[in-house]
């Protein structure tokens, strides 16, 4: 009996050894493994840009055409502008109307000052439904051709779209005539 104690123990500790030892023997061959793997790691510095270069965003522009007033106050002239590709590009290019003409151009521009696109949505009919705040009429000139030109710059400006036909106006979610 003395004998199977013995012997039980001696087992025991043979299997715990060779337990440690493989356990170790593994951890050694995962690490020379992984050690045979080399990565670069750039020092920080050099993720440093200099301050003259620009990270230029790859984005993706289209074209558009803008309505503004000619320099004389009397007609629409077309401006074709490069404008940021979304996926509201009418939302986009009334805003580019808003902004008014390119600083080199003569052109005046259609909307009053201090006008905010509220809202915009195109139908599946085609009507395209626009809402502005009400610096549209209380900052407009006020004439009957000037009230024109600004109704018909943005009439123009959303039709080059094909998904719209017709236009309607709001002013702080009122129509306007």
């Amino acid at each position: 009996m003395q004998l199977k104690k013995y012997l039980a123990i001696i087992v025991t500790l043979i299997l715990m050894t060779t337990m440690a030892t493989g356990c170790g023997l593994t951890d050694r061959l995962k690490a020379r493994n992984q050690s045979d793997v080399q990565v670069q790691i750039p020092p920080p510095e050099a993720n440093i840009l200099p301050e003259t270069e620009e990270i230029q965003p790859n984005i993706s522009t289209t074209q558009v055409d803008l309505y503004f007033i000619d320099s004389e106050g009397k007609y629409l002239v077309k401006e074709t502008r490069e404008i940021p590709k979304v996926e509201s590009i009418a939302r986009e290019t009334i805003n580019e109307l808003i902004n008014g003409p390119g600083p080199e151009s003569n052109l005046l521009p259609s909307i009053p000052a201090g006008t905010v696109l509220k809202d915009i949505n195109i139908k599946s009919n085609g009507l395209c439904r626009v809402d502005f705040s009400k610096e549209l009429i209380e900052n407009h000139n006020g004439s009957s051709l000037g009230e024109n030109l600004t109704v018909y710059s943005i009439v123009n400006t959303l039709t080059q779209f094909p998904s719209v036909e017709k236009v309607r106006l709001l002013v702080e979610g009122q129509y306007v005539e």
